[in-house]
């Protein structure tokens, strides 16, 4: 089985076009885990996509694990943990744990691949049987490539295969007329740069709204823990300066990136937030080019993944790392002295 890891965004969005021209494979089902908690422009996005991909053979199907905003302002769920900004009692700053990512994104596109296969938890999956399932990360994005950590699920890169960057998708999509695709982020990410709030601000005010009335509630702690007595010590906020979003001014240039970049385009603000890869830049005139730091990783990938294809037939098994397969991840005879499986 083939599945697509949809978020609507932009490197997702191209995945699924490809596959929709059979430049790639095609989907048995493209899978929107939804937070509940997007900017309209990515539900319209998904709206789209899902009549365009229906016209290919290709269903677009969302599954969820429920509203994270509501369900971190309701006091009988449980905490909810979301990477805000903390400023402390001492006037230290720090960052809270981050598993909405886990338990919103991965968790059900998980329970999904499970159903899909005819193995719903608590049933077994057998050895042997598996789904692929694709994931947009461009080749300017490849830090981010890594195994599903399950046997039934393998994890293919399309765009990795094909030397797509995001400029180029950004590309793709224009020729097609899905050039006003967004990045899909939730409108309430503390991630969000400076322009990332503004464009949330003037393009959504609903969300923006949102946001401001979910800052002021977390303020002092979820009311779930608060409820418990699970008191927070210092304070929470949605803005990495650690002031509410709606006193922020967002009109200065800020040294972090936007986490959604105006439609087909991207911001002045630089390098991107931790645990987000820079977007690629290029003029009209500028043949993009990859980062020197990755040219000598994406090589070796390259040709990591072609003799691991090779070697497939002989040895059989599950991942080693990225797109190796052997039983015995300790007997790969393609392991680099020293390298570390990506977890």
């Amino acid at each position: 089985m083939r599945l697509l890891s949809l978020g609507a965004g932009v490197q997702s969005t191209t995945v699924l076009l490809l596959a929709c021209e059979g430049i790639i494979p095609r989907f048995d089902v493209a899978l929107f885990a939804d937070t509940g908690w997007e900017p309209r422009a990515v539900y319209a996005n998904l709206e789209r996509l899902r009549v365009h991909a229906e016209r290919a053979g290709i269903p677009v199907q969302r599954v969820s694990a429920g509203n994270i905003r509501t369900d971190a302002l309701d006091p009988m769920h449980r905490f909810v943990s979301m990477p805000l900004h903390t400023l402390n009692p001492d006037g230290s700053r720090g960052l809270a744990r981050r598993q909405c990512t886990s338990e919103y994104k991965i968790t059900p596109l998980k329970k999904a691949a499970r159903e899909l296969l005819g193995y719903p938890h608590p049933r077994r999956v057998p050895s042997g049987v598996f789904a692929e399932q694709a994931i947009g990360i461009s080749t300017d994005e490849i830090g981010r490539a890594r195994d599903s950590g399950v046997r039934f699920i393998h994890n293919i890169f399309p765009l990795l295969d094909l030397g797509f960057d995001r400029a180029r998708c950004v590309e793709y999509l224009r020729e097609r007329g899905f050039g006003a695709t967004v990045k899909s982020a939730c409108i309430g990410c503390p991630f969000h740069g400076n322009a990332g709030w503004r464009w949330i601000r003037d393009h959504d005010p609903d969300g923006w709204e949102q946001a401001v009335e979910f800052d002021r509630a977390i303020r002092h702690g979820y009311p779930h823990a608060s409820k418990h007595g699970q008191l927070l010590r210092g304070q929470y906020f949605l803005h990495r300066s650690c002031k509410p979003l709606d006193e922020v001014d967002l009109d200065t240039p800020a040294r972090h990136p936007q986490l959604i970049p105006t439609p087909a385009t991207l911001d002045e603000e630089g390098a991107a937030p931790p645990g987000h890869a820079a977007p690629a830049l290029r003029s009209a005139n500028q043949t993009p080019r990859e980062p020197p730091a990755l040219r000598h990783e994406w090589e070796y990938f390259h040709d990591h993944r072609r003799r691991a294809e090779r070697h497939l037939k002989s040895e059989g098994g599950r991942h080693c790392h990225i797109s190796c397969f052997v039983s015995d991840r300790r007997a790969c005879p393609f392991r680099r002295p020293g390298h570390r499986r990506r977890r």
